[in-house]
């Protein structure tokens, strides 16, 4: 199926002009949707400059050409684009909710968040959607008359509920934020946020590999006997035999996304034709998801994802720099409990005073917003020297 136009707009689609509204009302903007206000707010915030120096999969320092957090978050934002438009969507609230997504992510990745929320197991854990929450409705601090960002509530839903309903017990952060807004936490999000979550699955399923395959941790061979990639390979050694590996890594990426694209374009449109939603509110209520790979696809997409597991997320090379990263963040966490004078004066000002979640989730909140390089140089600062590191996994 073509996707490269526009569709008409779905009458499901969210509306900017029907949206509920902020947490704090503000006058409309000329020139900008309330859905393009909130992509550019985000753009422009400080915790979205961040992510330039947070892992994905690999540090910043093992390589110029691997993903970051933030090369990663663009990634997405191109596909939830592409499938906004496809699908007749806000093209404008898909970019946003790509845009927020990991916005909450702590340093080094996955392994900067399990060990943040074990640090934080006695005051109610660490979760990183809940954290990106608290990031745009609390910790942003550029307007005077409110702290955060103060994005549409379509935006706030979406960037907890973009994996579907969530039930009790709730993320702290979250639970908080309830007590102010209520977001439908009962209900499936709407479509464009339901685009924003396959956006990553494509966007990160196809980078990994391009960086898998570009750091020799696995060979084209070895992905050739997965589904679907299978395919794409055999189509490339067919019509382009002898190819350098460069490009080929290249052309197996640009390839899938357009098939898993497609594939979601189809999927949806079958669902679409059963369910026959009218509004953006009738998506909320249906018994699943709309928005969705095929039966096939979600195999053989589930298939990469087991490929990637033992073989990059657990590869050896790339453990022994989490853990060591890990280390990193367990040992800042510590400090700052026991000793909040190591804090900036910013961060403590007032803590000591704090009842000890309190001042825990202060410390939280400081750690997730540092790039991998910043808890690097305060782990130095601290502990003198620099960190255990590993190895580079560059071959």
């Amino acid at each position: 199926m073509a996707v490269a136009g526009a569709a008409p707009r779905a009458p499901w689609a969210s509306m900017a002009e029907q949206s509920r509204g902020r947490l704090f009302p503000e006058p409309d903007s000329g020139a900008r949707s309330a859905f393009r206000r909130d992509a550019d707010r985000l753009i422009h915030s400080s915790a979205f400059r961040r992510l330039a120096y947070k892992t994905q999969v690999f540090s910043y320092h093992e390589g110029d050409h691997y993903r970051t957090r933030l090369t990663h978050t663009l990634e997405v934002v191109q596909v939830a684009r592409s499938l906004a438009r496809a699908l007749g969507l806000d093209e404008d609230l898909a970019e946003t909710l790509a845009l927020a997504h990991d916005l909450g992510h702590p340093p080094f990745a996955h392994a900067g968040e399990r060990v943040l929320d074990a640090c934080m197991a006695e005051y109610g854990g660490f979760d990183h959607n809940a954290q990106s929450l608290r990031v745009v409705t609390k910790l942003e601090n550029r307007y005077p008359a409110f702290d955060g960002l103060n994005l549409s509530w379509e935006v706030h839903e979406g960037i907890v509920k973009h994996n579907g309903p969530l039930a009790e017990p709730l993320p702290h952060a979250l639970a908080v934020h309830a007590e102010r807004q209520d977001l439908w936490l009962w209900s499936w999000p709407g479509a464009e946020a339901q685009v924003a979550a396959l956006a990553d699955d494509i966007a990160y399923d196809v980078h990994d590999l391009d960086d898998g395959l570009r750091a020799g941790l696995f060979a084209v061979d070895e992905i050739a006997g997965l589904p679907l990639i299978g395919e794409v390979v055999g189509a490339i050694r067919a019509q382009w035999p002898g190819l350098d590996l460069p490009r080929m890594i290249h052309e197996i990426g640009r390839r899938v996304i357009t098939v898993l694209i497609e594939d979601v374009v189809a999927e949806t449109g079958r669902r679409v034709a059963a369910a026959q939603p009218s509004s953006a509110d009738d998506v909320r209520r249906l018994a699943g998801p709309l928005v969705a790979f095929s039966p096939a696809m979600a195999q053989a997409e589930r298939a990469v994802k087991a490929f990637l597991f033992p073989r990059m997320y657990r590869h050896p090379r790339v453990m022994a720099e989490m853990d060591a990263a890990g280390e990193v963040v367990r040992a800042l966490f510590a400090r700052y409990m026991a000793d909040t004078l190591a804090l900036p004066a910013e961060w403590r000002a007032g803590i000591d005073a704090l009842p000890p979640p309190r001042r825990a989730r202060r410390i939280a909140d400081f750690l997730a917003g540092q790039t991998d390089r910043y808890a690097r140089a305060e782990h130095a600062r601290l502990f003198g020297g620099a960190p255990a590191r590993a190895a580079a996994v560059t071959p």
